[in-house]
């Protein structure tokens, strides 16, 4: 776990001079059963909302004072890409906003590659690092069509969890890929703003009695691994990293959310927060997990945001396959035993060695 310390305000935020009733926030989760069969999407996100909310964040004065989190993740993914033996003549990324991995890729690693987003101001401002060679495209990840077999890699950085079809996005993605071929993303996991979600709910039944959708879904990383093999990915890797950032208040965390376009954009979302549950909340989010700096004398409050970093490789040939049952030499029944086959196979070994 990782604690990464929110960049100060310019000024500090006065809560009456802010109309907190447009802010929102994302908190809860989504399984694989609410994803319907091959072929159909269930609505979860109101993707024109989406949209809006990512085009008036990228046209926002103050756009970098939001980047810490996106960034960082561009950063590690970027690495995971820099991990891989090879060089990758053309790459696409999917939901590329401001260049958060783009900005990092070697041209060492990839050649070219082309950027996609559905936010044409996110395009014009995108950042590419020197040396590498970049198309821009705009692109609705609800509906990505890619020439079949022409991309080496596709990564996507914090973008994927916005899509209602997941199963259809990365079959579009498998597609699109050429034969031993690799896709890197990273999303938001199930575990992200736990502490957000409690608080509210909490507020919310102290103040009205129930509870109102505030929230968007997430997806758990159980299902992930699921909906890749599903598409026909091979060879999955999939990890999960939290990253717990300390804000003032609670406010401050949603006044974020809201500058990263993570905001709510769940169909079935309620248009309004009420000030008092608001209130209610940021005082139950401090009572439950506030700290204490004694270094500055502050008060701040823990965010943790759980990151589902997943790899998956288009079948090949030459990958390695899994051998046919039965013809296993040692049984699980002893595997107790495991210290012992290896001594035993080792000296087996040494000894033919020596004969020879």
């Amino acid at each position: 776990m990782q604690s990464i310390p929110r960049r100060a305000l310019s000024q500090i935020l006065q809560l009456n001079c802010i109309k907190l009733n447009n802010i929102q926030c994302i908190t809860t989760n989504v399984s694989l059963n609410q994803i319907k069969n091959e072929g159909t999407s269930v609505q979860i996100f109101d993707r024109y909302t989406k949209n809006l909310q990512r085009e008036r964040a990228a046209g926002a004065k103050d756009v970098d004072l939001y980047d810490y989190l996106k960034d960082e993740i561009g950063y590690r993914l970027a690495d995971r890409v820099f991990d891989v033996k090879r060089k990758f003549k053309l790459a696409a990324d999917i939901g590329c906003s401001r260049g958060y991995i783009s900005k990092y890729i070697s041209p060492d690693s990839v050649e070219e590659v082309i950027l996609y987003d559905s936010s044409q101001l996110n395009l014009d401002i995108v950042q590419v690092a020197d040396g590498v060679k970049y198309r821009k495209k705009l692109l609705d990840e609800e509906n990505m069509q890619f020439e079949p077999n022409s991309l080496d890699l596709v990564i996507s950085s914090l973008n994927l969890h916005w899509v209602n079809d997941l199963p259809n996005a990365f079959k579009n993605i498998l597609n699109g890929l050429k034969q031993d071929g690799v896709f890197m993303a990273a999303v938001f996991g199930g575990d992200t703003l736990y502490e957000l979600r409690s608080s509210l709910q909490l507020g919310e039944l102290e103040r009205r009695g129930g509870l109102s959708p505030h929230i968007s879904p997430f997806t758990e990383i159980r299902d992930i691994g699921s909906l890749l093999t599903r598409a026909g990915f091979t060879m999955l890797t999939i990890d999960t990293d939290e990253i717990v950032v300390q804000y003032p208040t609670m406010f401050e965390l949603m006044w974020d959310l809201k500058g990263m376009a993570e905001n709510n954009a769940a169909i079935n979302r309620s248009l309004h927060l009420h000030r008092d549950t608001q209130f209610a909340a940021a005082a139950i989010y401090q009572q439950l997990y506030g700290k204490y700096n004694e270094e500055t004398g502050k008060q701040s409050v823990p965010a943790t945001f759980q990151i589902i970093n997943m790899i998956g490789w288009k079948p090949h040939p030459k990958h390695p396959k899994p051998l046919e049952r039965g013809t296993g030499e040692v049984s699980f029944k002893d595997i107790h035993k495991l210290d012992e086959i290896i001594k035993e196979v080792g000296k087996i070994k040494v000894d033919d060695d020596q004969k020879n």
